[in-house]
């Protein structure tokens, strides 16, 4: 019987002990908000765990246009944010949700469309490209979500003075992959950031007809969701992460990331 006790005072707490020290520590986890195309094109599966490796931490990504991603970080439902509408983004930090805003990476427009072009838009000028589609009442899919791909378009249009966009204009309320389906399906134009072109794997009779506008460009940033706005969130790892991408190391990994020997994005932080 005292055996027994005595077991059972000393043996017990040192089991107790191994098992306390053999509990794995749960990784900690942030929310980010990001654009489609970082998520469709396949960086985030190239950089996140580049990250995490430095880190420790994971990073649960809600991909949505970025206009959408910004309103989810206002209702205070992330940490950072990684998206591509700087307009919208200094809006976004002049409301005080962001204390700063950080250029991370670029690449471009293009605009995609059927290999016979019926519209004859190919060159490179947007402007007069997104006019001819009007005026031949081309079939075009538009993202038509509030994304930054979105945005660039309006402004194209814009520019173009181009009020009707033609019988032939759908817009879809989708990411940029599903837009590149329907376009592929139907035959028709479609606005894409490169990377996620490049990344797609249903072309069809699709191809790059409009690049090399300089007004095409298309610039990243991050941002880290304002704490005095909302208290929950995890703004020293989300600064982590935004220090990291900024970083040499952050900034060769984006460089790093290649489909079919193409780059798909150039950092260009502190630039």
């Amino acid at each position: 019987m005292k055996l027994s006790t005595l077991f059972g005072r000393t043996v017990m707490p040192a089991l107790l002990v191994a098992t306390v020290w053999a509990t794995p520590v749960a990784a900690e986890t942030i929310v980010m908000a990001s654009t489609t195309s970082t998520e469709q094109s396949g960086l985030f599966a190239h950089l996140l765990p580049a990250f995490k490796k430095a880190s420790g931490i994971d990073i649960k990504v809600v991909a949505q246009g970025t206009g959408q991603a910004l309103d989810t970080a206002r209702r205070g439902d992330a940490d950072v944010l990684f998206v591509h509408d700087q307009v919208a983004e200094e809006e976004f930090v002049s409301e005080g949700y962001a204390t700063k805003r950080y250029p991370v990476m670029y690449n471009d427009f293009v605009l995609i469309g059927p290999a016979n072009d019926p519209a004859a838009v190919k060159g490179n000028d947007i402007v007069q490209a997104l006019s001819k589609l009007a005026k031949e009442n081309a079939s075009f899919v538009s993202r038509g979500d509030k994304s930054g791909t979105h945005a660039a378009e309006l402004r194209f249009w814009k520019a173009a003075g181009v009020e009707d966009m033609g019988k032939g204009y759908k817009a879809c309320g989708c990411g940029m992959g599903p837009a590149l389906n329907m376009a592929s399906s139907m035959g028709a134009y479609v606005l894409s950031d490169r990377g996620t072109w490049l990344s797609f794997k249903n072309p069809g009779d699709l191809k790059i007809l409009v690049e090399g506008d300089k007004r095409l460009f298309n610039q990243y940033g991050v941002m880290v969701v304002n704490p005095a706005k909302f208290p929950h969130v995890k703004a020293k790892e989300a600064q982590q992460f935004v220090d990291w991408v900024i970083s040499p190391a952050g900034q060769e990994t984006i460089a790093s990331y290649k489909v079919n020997g193409q780059q798909l994005f150039f950092p260009n932080a502190g630039k």
